[in-house]
């Protein structure tokens, strides 16, 4: 059995083929799927995927690409209103992103001023997920250091949550352990060109892992340049395995483990 831990089934990637795509995935034993929200739009539609299928779980936030569209308070209590919805399972995914500042992003307010607007509404979605008593999906892109730096000033005694899609080095990655945190990993780590990668992956305990197919992003090299599906999870769990040493069916058991520990999945 696996646990897609991070996957966005409601993007329009999906819209032609949602339930074949669900299918693929019960068949390949993929039995859970949290789909992760972007924005206030998908956040809404996370959840309401979430209600039209047991096997589907939601989360939701706003990814840092989009804070600058929405106004603090505001959006906090949207979210907080969806979040007490039954099906949803963690906050996310929330965090910082620095990768495109000065491209977009900037136009609207400036790199400063959308770098701190980044940091305010991380600091407000991990204080809701402190109130609601959910873990959190972070998301952290050319922002190390004030990543660590807003999660270790707000982060609450307790605190639960994810770093997705795990891209940094290893400094970073000891700190996000030592703060009690999983780490996730997509396929991204079967590339040929991610030996980095597949070093973090060996440096991280196996009671601290868990798998994502970030889809329909990040497809593995077999696969490359083609739409990622929850049914290519299996491609992950077979490259950790080999990292690792150890069978496939043992990183199932153990990452699937750590899925409904961190989830509370039912």
């Amino acid at each position: 059995m696996l646990v897609d831990t991070h996957c966005h089934l409601n993007f329009s990637q999906f819209d032609a083929d949602r339930d074949l795509v669900i299918k693929r995935a019960q068949e390949q034993d993929v039995k859970i799927i949290i789909n992760v929200a972007a924005d206030m739009a998908t956040s809404k539609q996370s959840v309401d995927l979430a209600a039209s299928y047991t096997d589907i779980f939601a989360a939701v936030g706003v990814h840092p690409h989009y804070v600058n569209e929405l106004q603090g308070e505001k959006a906090i209590e949207i979210i907080r209103s969806l979040a007490k919805n039954t099906k949803v399972v963690a906050i996310g995914e929330v965090g910082l992103d620095y990768y495109r500042l000065g491209k977009t992003q900037s136009k609207a307010c400036g790199i400063d001023e959308s770098k701190a607007k980044q940091r305010r509404m991380l600091a407000g979605f991990m204080q809701l997920a402190a109130e609601l008593k959910l873990p959190l999906i972070f998301h952290c892109r050319d922002a190390a250091q004030d990543m660590l730096s807003v999660i270790t000033k707000e982060g609450k005694a307790g605190m639960r949550g994810v770093m997705h899609c795990f891209s940094q080095d290893k400094k970073f990655l000891r700190t996000c352990l030592d703060l009690g945190l999983y780490i996730s990993f997509t396929a991204n780590i079967t590339y040929k060109n991610s030996q980095n990668l597949r070093e973090l992956v060996s440096y991280t305990p196996l009671k601290r892992l868990l798998l994502e197919t970030d889809a329909p992003y990040l497809a593995p090299q077999t696969l490359r340049g083609k739409r990622n599906e929850p049914a290519y999870l299996k491609f992950t769990a077979q490259e950790i395995a080999g990292i690792k040493r150890i069978a496939t069916a043992e990183i199932c058991r153990v990452t699937t483990e750590n899925a409904y520990k961190l989830f509370s999945l039912n």
